[in-house]
């Protein structure tokens, strides 16, 4: 099942829908509940359907099968981000080559021949735990939004990266039990201001404003149920401006979202509606491809069995380097 949040030009309140057909078109979650003798209230909004859990998407699901109505065309809503303000995000690092391409992208640059030292210490914590940070949830945005970048910062780019939605809440949850913890997935882009970046990891605190700024995190174009898709081997495809500049696979995690669920919830509890970004696929991101983003560019990234994100930045006038 495919669940999206909209709007429509005659009512700005979220919604949640239905994504039905070819992805082409949606159904009302309200209306169809009601019709179905179910209470809408429900469905109110993304994190109450989360909450719902297996109850919920069984309810859903008899609904839409049951819905008499006439679906509306997909482009007379606006899509926002489908999960709006999650409860949490944590960004971590799955992908083992795009730790190795970004590190060597970064030597490059700087016109190094051997790794940083602070590049040599994360392979080390790569091999023994796995690697995160908080996010900023109050930084998310939605699919076919305009991005406008900081003024701070005239490197611009972008990272693919599939989130997983938290579902149901656990603490030290083992992680051959970890898939029922799993709510579904959607597609993250992950913007970064490479040049307020490296300063900030050479701190040793991890990044912060290279991606705490409005619509630094861009999330949909809906999510995907886990009865309908796990990431067990899905193309993952960048596409700037409609030409094609990387394709990669999840089949290439070194980390499962298994393992980080187990990992992240040792000593404390994961809730319903928290996200966990899977870190960017291996050459998914303008550093590693070598050409990072322009003033005006269009971003479409990729999952097999997701669907497409696509957002636009636009560059700022630079001011002071923060």
């Amino acid at each position: 099942m495919k669940l999206a949040t909209y709007t429509t030009p005659e009512d700005t309140a979220p919604r949640v829908g239905v994504v039905t057909g070819d992805g082409s078109t949606l159904v009302d979650l309200a209306t169809a509940l009601s019709g179905a003798g179910f209470d809408p209230r429900s469905a109110s909004s993304m994190q109450n359907v989360i909450e719902g859990g297996a109850d919920c998407l069984a309810m859903i699901s008899t609904a839409i099968a049951s819905f008499a109505g006439e679906a509306m065309p997909i482009s007379q809503a606006k899509l926002l981000a489908p999960l709006p303000r999650p409860v949490q995000m944590r960004d971590c690092m799955c992908f083992e080559e795009h730790l190795v391409g970004s590190s060597q992208a970064a030597m490059r640059l700087q016109g190094r021949t051997e790794p940083s030292e602070r590049s040599r210490k994360m392979h080390e914590i790569f091999n023994l735990r796995p690697i995160y940070y908080k996010a900023n949830r109050m930084a998310v945005t939605g699919p076919d939004t305009d991005v406008n970048w900081p003024a701070y910062s005239q490197l611009m780019d972008y990272e693919l990266e599939m989130a997983c939605v938290i579902g149901k809440a656990g603490r030290n949850i083992p992680r051959e039990e970890a898939r029922a913890h799993i709510f579904g997935f959607t597609i993250f882009n992950d913007f970064s201001a490479r040049d307020t970046q490296g300063p900030e990891m050479e701190s040793g605190l991890g990044p912060s404003k290279s991606k705490d700024f409005d619509g630094a995190n861009a999330l949909g174009p809906w999510i995907v149920t886990i009865d309908e898709f796990y990431p067990d081997n899905a193309a993952m495809t960048v596409r700037v401006n409609r030409e094609v500049r990387s394709v990669g696979n999840c089949s290439s995690m070194t980390v499962k979202f298994e393992d980080l669920i187990a990992f992240i919830s040792t000593s404390e509890t994961l809730h319903a509606g928290e996200i966990l970004g899977s870190g960017t696929v291996g050459g998914g991101c303008g550093l590693e491809a070598g050409k990072l983003l322009a003033d005006g560019d269009v971003i479409e990234l990729e999952i097999e069995g997701i669907g497409v994100l696509r957002n636009r930045v636009f560059a700022a006038k630079r001011e002071d380097q923060v």
